[in-house]
């Protein structure tokens, strides 16, 4: 790791600023079984009302349900409702 990059994350730490804000890591908010907010996402691959699968800049989210529906959607963030029976993330190498 280079040098400056260490003192980056020094003052990322001081300053407790979250790593999804610098960065592309997607964060996920999961509101029970109802409801599920992805930031930092790429695009949608496919969508069903029992099956969406997200890709993001590191691998491909799949949610699979009962209902689900798209609510929400920016260029930054993405609110997913329904039922939420499963989700899991395919590991993608670019």
């Amino acid at each position: 790791m280079s040098k400056k990059r260490k003192i980056a994350e020094k003052i990322d730490r001081m300053l407790e600023i979250p790593k999804e804000v610098y960065t592309n890591m997607p964060k996920l908010s999961i509101v029970g079984f109802e409801e599920m907010i992805i930031e930092n996402y790429k695009s949608i691959l496919e969508y069903e009302d029992y099956y969406v699968r997200v890709n993001t800049y590191i691998g491909i989210l799949n949610i699979n349900g009962f209902n689900l529906r798209l609510e929400k959607m920016t260029n930054d963030h993405i609110r997913i409702t329904g039922s939420i029976e499963n989700i899991d993330l395919e590991k993608t190498t670019d």
